[in-house]
């Protein structure tokens, strides 16, 4: 529910978590559990029941048991994972695309739980709530003061479909405050973060994540760029750490031609599934630019390599993280899950993505992103490691590498002169946020086109925040620049949500710049 403000342009990556892009789409009902009364049943129950019996101090052998249980995982690699009942339900919404609630995007503002922007087609909307908005109660729960904990909150608006929350508000717009009944129901994390016209042929779609909900999005505004005239399509892939693997097919499946083999995967029993093209694809024929980078993952890697290994359309950007393992989630009984690595995913060509790891919890897996800026990976491609033994040949001709990652066929190194130290990312959010809660009226007749084009020309409102840090910080020459951008989209992402920010963000792309020339080009 929190909003996410990710500007394309950092230059130090996050580093993964591990439950990126997991997920697999075949049912966990065939995993084998213990036989009733097996040998390794009777050990474990054994021990824990000798624990809680005899042990000198009291401890939890439910802690006890789920520490085993990651420990075990551990020595096996870095994506057969547990998951713990309480993070289970938060990690099922963010991979089915949906939670139940009351759908908005809020954050703290001093004591204040305020809303960013009500979620489109959620409850909220129907309800009449707006950005900018306090959520002072929700039934009989105070839900402001220093001692509020913003983690908590979620637990005062979510529920199950259709039960009612009583909300009381404060408008700071019209100085008003008034109560609110919201029906709780269904809302949809969004996996297209936006979709637009970069100029008249070329279009453009960003993929957060391969959700079950996302090749409905994809498709929708597919279709709609279709129809305003798109020739060429940019699908930007970076940050995407993955999904399920039948969601990514299908969105390949609108690129490929009939029978073109998409990936197949090989499990212990070298059992093989082929995944091919059908002949619904949609967009077989366009143009097509797929942009990856360090931390795109798993579904996302599929889509490139069955593109890439297609001789279809061109991969720009970085080289991308590396996963090649495919897992099944398996219930354990008590609210919690296992994700078990079941098989490797091979690209058309035969290649395995998938990067070295060594067990023993994997503790480097991780840290990947350091090995390649020290490497000088990320400002060259010829600082890519390759090993020969992995290479292969696309229809055309065209030399792959499997063992860690896709490698783009135009490179786009990071961009270091577009830095900015962290600092500045909260102070100008926190500045962006108030400015437009302050001056709703004054800014609501602002279009999109208009605001890019004419807002601030003369940096009266930039001065404004300058002074407000004055006395923490003062930029240099090239950096004021970069925070005078970041600025204007932070604006704009509270006043025109996230495709406001990504086309300010745009302006300074370097891998959207690099489409442009090779369009040129053609």
């Amino acid at each position: 529910m929190n909003k996410k403000n990710l500007p394309l342009y950092l230059s130090i990556a996050v580093v993964f978590g591990i439950l990126i892009g997991m997920s697999f789409s075949k049912s966990s009902s065939n995993v084998l559990s213990f036989s009733k009364g097996s040998a390794q049943e009777k050990k474990i129950r054994r021990l824990i029941n000798f624990i809680e019996r005899d042990y000198v101090d009291k401890v939890s052998t439910d802690s006890l048991l789920d520490g085993a249980i990651t420990q075990m995982l551990g020595e096996l690699d870095p994506h057969s994972v547990y998951i713990p009942k309480e993070n289970l339900q938060a990690v099922q919404e963010n991979m089915q695309g949906k939670f139940v609630g009351i759908g908005v995007q809020f954050r703290m503002i001093l004591d204040s739980i305020t809303v960013i922007q009500p979620i489109k087609g959620g409850p909220s909307i129907k309800a009449g709530i707006k950005a900018g908005d306090r959520i002072l109660m929700a039934d009989k729960d105070t839900l402001y003061g220093k001692q509020m904990f913003i983690g908590n909150i979620p637990k005062y608006l979510k529920g199950k479909p259709n039960t009612k929350v009583n909300l009381q508000i404060y408008r700071k717009s019209n100085d008003s405050l008034f109560n609110v009944e919201v029906t709780r129901g269904n809302v949809n994390i969004k996996s297209v973060d936006l979709a637009y016209m970069l100029n008249d042929s070329v279009g453009y779609i960003k993929l957060d994540r391969f959700a079950r909900n996302t090749y409905k999005e994809f498709k929708a505004s597919l279709n709609n760029l279709i129809d305003n005239s798109m020739t060429d399509l940019v699908l930007d892939l970076r940050g995407n750490g993955g999904g399920f693997i039948d969601i990514a097919n299908s969105i390949i499946d609108e690129f490929l031609e009939d029978d073109k083999l998409i990936v197949f995967t090989k499990n212990n029993k070298d059992e093989i599934d082929k995944s091919f093209a059908t002949q619904k694809g949609d967009f077989e024929k366009g143009g097509l630019y797929v942009l990856i980078d360090e931390n795109s993952a798993s579904a996302s890697e599929i889509l490139a390599g069955a593109l890439q290994d297609n001789d279809k359309g061109t991969i720009i950007g970085r080289r991308s993280f590396g996963k090649g393992l495919v897992q099944i989630e398996m219930p354990l009984g008590d609210g919690s899950a296992v994700r078990l690595t079941t098989a490797r995913y091979y690209t058309p060509t035969g290649r395995s993505i998938q990067k070295p790891y060594s067990g023993n919890g994997n503790k480097n897996y991780y840290r990947d992103y350091d090995k390649r800026f020290k490497s000088g990976e990320l400002m060259s491609k010829d600082s890519i490691k390759v090993i020969d033994s992995l290479q292969f040949k696309t229809p055309k001709g065209k030399i792959v590498y499997g063992g860690g990652g896709i490698i783009p066929d135009v490179f786009v190194a990071v961009d270091t002169t577009a830095y900015m130290p962290s600092f500045y990312f909260n102070t100008i959010n926190d500045f962006a946020f108030n400015y437009v809660d302050n001056n709703r009226k004054k800014l609501q007749n602002w279009s999109l086109d208009a605001f890019i084009k004419d807002f601030d020309t003369d940096e009266e409102i930039f001065d404004q925040y300058l002074t407000s840090i004055k006395d923490q910080a003062t930029p240099s020459v090239r950096t004021k620049k970069n925070i005078q951008h970041y600025f204007k989209a932070s604006i704009a992402n509270a006043l025109f949500d996230d495709i406001g920010f990504y086309r300010i963000i745009h302006q300074e792309d370097k891998m959207l710049q690099k489409v442009l020339e090779l369009e040129q080009e053609q």
